[in-house]
């Protein structure tokens, strides 16, 4: 599927990019992986995945906002799979800056380097959290978008910035939409990571998750990056527009436990 393919894949050293860049080597792309420099020489989960994939791909550091970092690291990438984003709600209240910098700015970099180099298609990452508390059920992709955090602000913004580049510059972009996706090397203050190392701690005689009564769709991290994969080459998938992952099933976190 991926044969002889020039990929990349940003925010690869992340949960869900971590399993993407294993799924994309197993299709035989050839993978450059781009992992948020830092001064630890840490590669993130790309320090966990195994040595042969490990050994497949090129791991490159450095970040987003850099434009004239990110417009050579895109030459002559058939296709650039962006999923590079600051990601905590409760952090974006105290960094608001930063997370438009990144999430929107760092995002326009990705988009006009991938114009500048006639790239042939670009997944841009979306999340759930750009809808807020549901208005109607089941979420469709014409629900309104709802910026209840700096976050899922800076997310839109980031989608309509893929909006309008597929409008106004006709970049093959495929905007794909997650939700709850739970899995290994998933962060701890996720709620089903959080219930399974209370679960497994033995010091722990009961499981404190907050509320349980809002609804999710869950969906495992191989059945998230099965869609990523299918984004990057299959012909179905719209220019501009998001594309909802889920199961359309939601269940309660008590139901879940």
């Amino acid at each position: 599927m991926y044969t002889g393919k020039k990929v990349l894949v940003t925010g690869a050293d992340g949960f869900i990019g971590s399993h993407l860049v294993e799924e994309l080597v197993k299709n035989n792309a050839n993978v450059t992986a781009l992992s948020l420099y830092n001064s630890f020489d840490s590669y993130g989960w790309l320090d966990d995945i195994d040595s042969h994939t490990r050994n497949s791909i090129n791991i490159v550091s450095g970040d987003i906002r850099d434009n004239s970092f990110v417009s050579n690291l895109v030459k002559g990438k058939d296709i650039v799979f962006h999923l590079a984003a600051l990601i905590s709600i409760p952090f974006s209240y105290k960094s608001v800056d930063s997370f438009v910098q990144t999430n929107i700015s760092g995002s326009i970099n990705v988009f006009e380097s991938s114009k500048i180099h006639n790239v042939e298609r670009v997944i841009h990452t979306s999340t759930s959290e750009v809808y807020g508390t549901a208005i109607t059920t089941p979420i469709s992709e014409d629900h309104p978008y709802q910026g209840q955090s700096p976050y899922s602000a800076s997310k839109i913004g980031a989608d309509m910035m893929a909006d309008s580049y597929a409008r106004c510059f006709s970049l093959p972009v495929v905007i794909l939409r997650p939700f709850n996706t739970y899995g290994p090397r998933q962060s701890e203050r996720a709620v089903i990571s959080s219930a399974i190392r209370q679960i497994l701690d033995p010091r722990c005689d009961e499981i404190h998750l907050g509320s349980t009564k809002p609804k999710r769709d869950f969906n495992y991290v191989s059945d998230t990056v099965s869609a990523f994969i299918l984004a990057g080459v299959n012909s179905g998938f719209d220019y501009g527009v998001p594309h909802n992952i889920g199961t359309g099933t939601s269940i309660s976190i008590s139901e879940m436990i």
